[in-house]
């Protein structure tokens, strides 16, 4: 054989030898990702070859499975009260990635979960019954919450302070995720809702941080009195009125300029939301103190699973004495999601203790038998016992004569507190209206927190007293009826 022979002989051996290396590859390591690659057909076809197992409301599936008019993709997805329960679900479609719970227990709900697998379906390779998703949400709690709000741009959250059982989750413009099932009109319907200036596939109650504005003062209250700065919610403050930021000319007033505000007690500056006090004391306690008790809130922490992944709500760093001051009001960069902020008034109502905050009792295989429970939550101390006892002394005064009165039920003990967030460049765009709020009755008790983006209420009329307590107020009664 002369060499030039050879030399091909040689390299047409290496093309082999490579092709068999690649295909090696490709198919032992990576076959998992192909397969479970999103646009790979075979995988819709697998996943909507039968129905699926469904997700839980009370007792009630609130999903369900259709058969199709043809095709091979021979079922799809099915919703309930879809509207009323989107920013719990999420969807399941034949065309685009799941969202929500129907996303985090996507291979529960297809019957792919490896826990599902019986020793039949393993011989035969038959693909297990699904399972199903018990969730905590109570559907009173959540359709009051779904119609308060009503037309307003917003979203609000009720946990059961005792148990950390998320009651009801609701973002609002909703959607309807049955219009997306179906790979022959989804593409229209997502079309529409991705181009809606109002975000209605954003779920604003776990997923879009905002400035929690005179909310945050409880979190700036409970610092002041963890660290010893005042030992009592009665002890009056050396608060300036107003107050000038420090290292500026920049003067910080009150909305109302006729509250006692000056030098006021932490009780009074909660009762008429004095913006003076609370910049003081942040500027007191300095960031950092302020930040570890945020932090034991649940701020900056980036893996809050509820199960599905709530984003951070945030506490900044690196400040001058100046935004110190403003992060006291809630304000500069500080953000919350209504989810962290009705987890505040949780711990104030369950004696400073919180627990973990979580959407899913149980997951359940075909035959009904529970694989997880979720309901034996972890528990941690944010705040002592006495300064969880004042500061639920001061949040009724709020409601009883201060900023939250439209929060009264009769026969309810209701703490709470107001918010009004700036919103654009100099205030340029209508404020967020805040409320975050306990209520205690026969031995029950729940936390509320709503935020209002947007309504047809005139920019004079927005405030967390007139457009979001009322919310919280039919959430409360609903929870404790």
């Amino acid at each position: 054989m002369n060499k030039t022979i050879r030399r091909a002989s040689v390299f047409a051996l290496l093309l082999v030898l490579a092709l068999l290396v690649r295909a090696t590859w490709v198919q032992f390591y990576e076959g998992r990702a192909l397969a479970d690659d999103k646009d790979n057909r075979r995988t819709a076809i697998a996943t909507y070859a039968a129905p699926l197992g469904n997700i839980v409301v009370a007792g009630k599936a609130v999903t369900g499975s259709a058969p199709t008019s043809g095709g091979d993709l021979r079922y799809k997805r099915t919703y309930t009260d879809g509207e009323l329960y989107a920013a719990v679900t999420g969807y399941a479609s034949q065309s685009y990635a799941p969202t929500q719970l129907e996303g985090i227990y996507q291979s529960l709900l297809n019957g792919t979960d490896t826990r599902l697998k019986t020793v039949t379906d393993t011989v035969t390779g038959k693909r297990a019954d699904p399972g199903d998703v018990v969730t905590t949400v109570e559907p009173d709690v959540q359709k009051a919450a779904y119609e308060a709000l009503g037309d307003k741009k917003g979203a609000a959250v009720a946990i059961d302070p005792a148990t950390g059982r998320i009651l009801a989750v609701v973002s609002t413009p909703s959607y309807d995720p049955s219009a997306l099932t179906d790979a022959n009109t989804a593409g229209a319907a997502w079309k529409k809702l991705t181009a809606d200036p109002d975000k209605p596939l954003t779920n604003r109650a776990l997923r879009q941080p905002l400035a929690p504005g005179s909310t945050f003062k409880l979190v700036v209250a409970a610092a002041a009195l963890e660290e010893g700065l005042y030992s009592s919610v009665d002890e009056r403050t050396d608060s300036e009125d107003p107050y000038t930021l420090p290292g500026t000319r920049t003067v910080l007033r009150n909305e109302n300029a006729s509250a006692p505000c000056e030098d006021a007690t932490i009780r009074v500056a909660l009762q008429y939301s004095c913006n003076n006090v609370f910049a003081h004391l942040a500027v007191q306690l300095g960031q950092d103190k302020l930040r570890a008790m945020a932090e034991k809130f649940g701020f900056n922490d980036d893996s809050l699973d509820v199960p599905v992944r709530a984003y951070p709500s945030v506490y900044p760093t690196g400040m001058d004495a100046s935004s110190t001051a403003l992060t006291g009001i809630g304000q500069f960069d500080v953000t919350a999601t209504p989810l962290q902020m009705a987890m505040v008034s949780a711990v104030i109502a369950n004696d400073g203790e919180l627990v973990s905050p979580h959407m899913v009792s149980q997951v359940t295989d075909g035959g009904g038998d529970v694989l997880k429970d979720y309901d034996d939550a972890s528990s941690t101390r944010v705040i002592s016992s006495d300064t969880a006892e004042q500061l639920r002394s001061a949040m009724e005064t709020v409601v009883e004569k201060g900023t939250g009165t439209n929060a009264r039920i009769d026969g309810v003990t209701v703490g709470g507190k107001t918010g009004t967030a700036q919103n654009g460049e100099n205030n340029s765009k209508a404020p967020y209206a805040w409320f975050t709020s306990y209520g205690s009755a026969d031995g029950k008790s729940v936390a509320v927190s709503v935020v209002v983006e947007q309504s047809d209420a005139a920019r004079s009329e927005v405030s967390g007293n007139g457009l979001a307590a009322p919310v919280a107020r039919a959430m409360m009664k609903a929870a404790l009826n």
